[in-house]
């Protein structure tokens, strides 16, 4: 039974990225606006055609999806919105969910997928790991998207929890960006990502619902990285245990 359940998941991974293709292929026209207007406006208008696009792709691989706690966002500034990370699916599904525009930090080696990479860049704050100054001009340029009056989302796990934890250890950025500048963070938890198309072994996928629970915003005043690092880490990993089914 279970080899059956496999060979099954591996059917539907294909299925899944040939509709996740077909439909880019399809949208990426779209797309284009982006080259010739600014922001904020570049990053609203991306969102809004994302979210059509992944409505039509959740709805064809047979994928469900909720928000809970959008109203957390009523009345409050911008904000750094940090994210656990466990399938590669959390991204494409977060930036166009959350309740407001935000922009999110892309991996350099994204930009070198055909078309997707184009996309993506165009809601992005692009990073290469890798180069010390790159990192430096990367921290100034989300400094900038907060100056233009967006969200911007972070995962603070760097990559993918493959662990059996409920998240990885958390980098710094995301919570030093909070303490310099003054903005909140706002902990949204993703739930079932890692079921749905985990990240090992690789080519499963399996229907079913996605959850992005939205948390209580929360100050930086009188914290150190360190202290708000420590403060959310705790906040996601015990929403995380006691919500994850699968």
């Amino acid at each position: 039974m279970k080899l059956i359940k496999n060979i099954f998941a591996r059917i539907l991974a294909i299925w899944a990225l040939f509709i996740f293709a077909s439909t880019m292929f399809v949208f990426f026209p779209f797309y284009l606006v982006c080259f010739v207007i600014s922001d904020p406006k570049k990053t609203r208008y991306h969102r809004f055609i994302s979210q059509i696009w992944m409505g039509v792709f959740l709805f064809l691989v047979g994928v469900t999806f909720k928000v809970t706690g959008k109203s957390i966002f009523d009345g409050l500034e911008n904000a750094i919105i940090v994210c656990n990370h466990n399938s590669i699916i959390d991204i494409p599904v977060s930036t166009p969910f959350l309740a407001r525009a935000n922009k999110t930090i892309a991996k350099k080696s994204f930009v070198y997928v055909p078309l997707f990479g184009w996309i993506y860049q165009f809601a992005s704050v692009i990073v290469d790991r890798k180069n010390n100054e790159n990192r430096r001009k990367s921290y100034e340029k989300m400094k900038r998207v907060l100056d233009n009056g967006l969200d911007m989302l972070i995962y603070p796990e760097g990559t993918r929890n493959k662990t059996n934890n409920p998240l990885k250890s958390f980098y710094d950025g995301a919570f030093k960006l909070s303490v310099d500048t003054g903005k909140p963070i706002v902990p949204v938890v993703i739930l079932n990502t890692k079921r749905i198309l985990p990240a090992k072994p690789i080519l499963i996928f399996r229907p079913g619902k996605i959850i992005l629970n939205i948390l209580p915003a929360i100050s930086p005043v009188g914290h150190s990285t360190e202290t708000l690092k420590l403060l959310v880490f705790n906040i996601m990993a015990d929403h995380y245990e006691k919500n994850n089914k699968s």
